[in-house]
């Protein structure tokens, strides 16, 4: 019985392999038929012409042109206006949207290639006589904050929130795709405005990554002119060219805005195209005079595969013709097939349970990972995920690795930590893989607003990479070194995030370890959030209770260096007179003379917000400071920044600054 049970088994096995080698061969053959007819590239091109918006000079505008909010055409001028002049009893705090009604394709997804665009038009702003509030005595200059217009990228037909977001962004909206060059002639210091007359790039933000002044020029946005700019997209060489003049001039010699920009992250396949105004408490009116747009993209165009013509061919003539028509062997069919034979081993294998073979299925049982819970990835998966580590892809580095952007299967993004060559020794992997698991474990234990959780984790006989979510606004270095300008007020926020976030860490006897503006991301909200982690300790044999102490001393050392580069707008290395003097050093010598001031970045504007960067100021170099000349703890630092007080500091430097040990 059991030599037949076996030679049963070992022809239901043969079987089975032949079978399923049909199937992979017939699927591989169906998959590379899909590939063949996937698509045909070509050249997509999209061009508008608008020279007026009358219906009767271009009656097509009426259908060509969707008008949101507060948007209107005028129908004695033939222009576009935001806010609608004739309907809106109060014009202050008003915002509209005039886009082109069908998407246009600005992104192919299948080889990653972006659009290339070029677009020009006319436009005006008027202020009128009406003023919102009687009782108003606020300045001329501060009711013109806000108001503005901006040229959009946008993924739907909404419109945003009034006031000094240009109808560009809104609470509810949950995506960053968004992209804008925005003509603002009003001053919101909060969002990073320079001045009330300049120029911005905005990608999925409110913040401008990069303005233009243009009283450094001889355009101005004040006195109604009507203006003409010309932006140039290529999308091959990732670059933009933004144009400034008077409407009947040809293209200026000289760009107000040029720069490298990558808008891959900001576009989805087909975007609308059009503008985006608002006002604030100015009763100013923006307006499109004309407007012409062209793009072009080397696109995939999805075809019907042959399988389904084939379908389609099989119904007709099942349905009209009586003679029978063969087809492949069905997929279906050997599916069943596999599964009874698998029925059968199955029971066979049960009636012998005691008879042990080489086919004998071992008793493992595989339980999913819950979404909460990290997820193990495959170095398959990761090396897919980050092209291969391409250093396009990425993020950040430090002495403990290179941070990755990553894109999985399903189009979600992830952040992948890779740790630095010296630690992928196999003796020095396999004694870090148990803490660093524990350490996910218990981080993952957590919960804080402002805490990113660890996504997941690859181990081989090579190297440990951590996975964590992406987020698009990116690291708080970039945006402090170049990205756009942050404003006094979302840089206090900022600070008063991660030391929340440290004080809760410190509370759990737990540490972040690896503390640096690198390591604070930027969500949608533009709130900050504590990522990259160090996962393994490398310090002095002790117990764990000396390991936690000395861990916090270097999280609020790291905190108070975070706030100097934060207060500064630089790198710790690159502030001073000379290049080798660091912005510790060059801050506590400012504090000695008495020139705080000089310390603080120029970009963050004057008035209120110095009282409090001074104040932000003292409080990092208090943080640099041991506990025996007046160190502070995070608990501490949470109450300093929630009141007004002014932490005590010594006269001269301290010979000594708190000790910091080496933390990967």
């Amino acid at each position: 019985m059991a030599s037949f049970s076996f030679s049963l088994s070992s022809a239901i096995f043969a079987t089975l392999y032949f079978l399923l080698s049909v199937n992979t061969q017939l699927a591989a053959h169906k998959i590379h038929r899909n590939h063949l007819h996937f698509g045909t590239s070509v050249t997509v091109r999209k061009d508008l012409c608008f020279t007026s918006f009358h219906p009767r000079l271009n009656p097509r505008s009426t259908h060509d042109i969707k008008l949101l909010g507060s948007a209107t055409i005028s129908n004695d001028n033939g222009i576009i206006q935001i806010p609608d002049p004739s309907r809106a009893a109060n014009r202050s705090c008003l915002a509209g949207r005039a886009v082109y009604s069908c998407p246009i394709r600005m992104f192919e997804p299948v080889t990653k290639t972006i659009a290339s665009f070029n677009t020009t038009f006319s436009f005006q702003f008027t202020a009128t006589m009406f003023t919102s509030n009687a009782t108003d005595e606020s300045s001329s200059s501060r009711d013109q904050e806000g108001s503005g217009l901006a040229f959009v990228l946008a993924p739907e037909f909404t419109v945003g929130r009034a006031g000094h977001r240009l109808g560009l962004r809104n609470d509810t909206c949950d995506h960053c795709k968004i992209f804008a060059i925005k003509f603002n002639n009003g001053h919101d210091t909060e969002f990073g405005d320079p001045n009330d007359d300049h120029v911005g790039i905005n990608l999925g933000s409110i913040v401008s990554m990069k303005t233009a002044i243009l009283s450094e020029t001889t355009v101005s946005l004040h006195g109604g002119s009507v203006h003409r700019a010309w932006i140039n997209y290529d999308g091959s060489r990732k670059w933009i060219d933004v144009y400034l003049g008077a409407d009947n001039d040809r293209t200026p010699n000289q760009t107000i805005l040029s720069s490298p920009l990558d808008l891959s992250c900001f576009l989805n396949k087909f975007m609308f195209v059009g503008f985006s105004a608002s006002t604030a408490k100015s009763t100013q009116i923006q307006s499109v005079l004309s407007w012409n747009f062209s793009s072009t993209i080397e696109a995939f165009l999805q075809v019907p595969s042959e399988r389904i013509c084939e379908t389609n061919l099989f119904h007709q003539v099942a349905k009209y013709s009586k003679v029978p028509r063969s087809r492949e062997p069905s997929s279906f069919l050997i599916f069943v097939a596999v599964v009874g034979l698998c029925t059968l081993a199955l029971v066979v294998l049960y009636c012998n349970p005691h008879k042990s073979s080489p086919y004998s299925f071992p008793d493992i049982k595989q339980r999913p990972t819950p979404p909460s819970k990290p997820h193990s990835f495959t170095i398959h998966e990761i090396y897919r995920a980050t092209h291969k580590f391409s250093k396009s892809e990425v993020l950040s580095s430090n002495p403990g690795g290179v941070l990755y952007r990553g894109t999985l299967p399903n189009g979600h993004h992830i952040a992948v930590k890779r740790f630095s060559q010296h630690l992928e020794s196999q003796t020095i992997l396999s004694s870090m893989h148990a803490r660093i698991m524990k350490r996910i474990n218990g981080l993952n234990q957590f919960c804080h607003p402002n805490l990113a959780p660890i996504k997941g984790w690859c181990y081989n006989s090579k190297e440990m990479i951590v996975v964590y979510d992406y987020f698009q606004n990116g690291s708080l270095d970039k945006w402090l070194l170049g990205l756009g300008i942050l404003p006094w007020t979302r840089r206090f926020n900022l600070i008063a995030d991660v030391a929340k976030a440290l004080s809760f860490l410190h509370s759990k006897d737990t540490i972040h370890g690896n503390l640096r503006t690198s390591s604070v991301f930027l969500d949608i909200s533009c709130a900050a959030i504590l990522a990259d982690y160090a996962l393994v300790t490398v310090a002095a044999k002790s117990n764990r209770g000396e390991n936690v102490f000395i861990g916090k001393r270097k999280d609020v050392f790291g905190f108070g260096m975070m706030v100097l580069e934060i207060v500064a707008g630089k790198r710790s290395s690159s502030v001073g007179e000379k290049e080798d003097t660091g912005i510790l050093e060059f801050a506590w010598s400012m504090h000695e003379t008495g020139e705080k001031k000089r310390v603080l970045d120029e970009r963050m504007g004057s008035g209120g917000a110095i009282e409090q960067a001074l104040r932000a100021l003292d409080i990092g170099l208090v943080c640099t400071l041991k506990e025996e000349n007046g160190g502070v703890s995070m608990e501490d630092v949470v109450q300093l920044l929630s009141t007004r007080a002014i932490p005590k500091l010594p006269q001269k430097k301290p010979a000594q600054f708190s000790q910091s040990l080496c933390i990967i």
